[in-house]
């Protein structure tokens, strides 16, 4: 996806042990997006989730990958 610096806007980030989390919504399209970025195994994702879900999403980012989407390299 592309989206210009004016159409994001970070509501929340949070950092711990290697795994990195970001909040955002699109103006534009009023999407909420739960970004992740796990730098102990390399490996970076973003989930499109309902506004009702978005801070639980935050919390716990692994609980909404479905498992036909996710990687086994995230499994431990």
């Amino acid at each position: 996806m592309n989206y210009s610096s004016t159409q994001i806007r970070e509501l929340d980030r949070r950092y711990r042990d290697g795994i990195e989390v970001a909040l955002l919504w699109d103006s534009q399209t009023n999407a909420i997006l739960v970004t992740v970025d796990d730098s102990r195994i390399e490996r970076s994702f973003v989930l499109s989730v309902d506004q009702a879900e978005a801070l639980d999403a935050f919390r716990h980012p692994y609980a909404y990958i479905t498992r036909e989407v996710m990687d086994p390299a995230f499994v431990t």
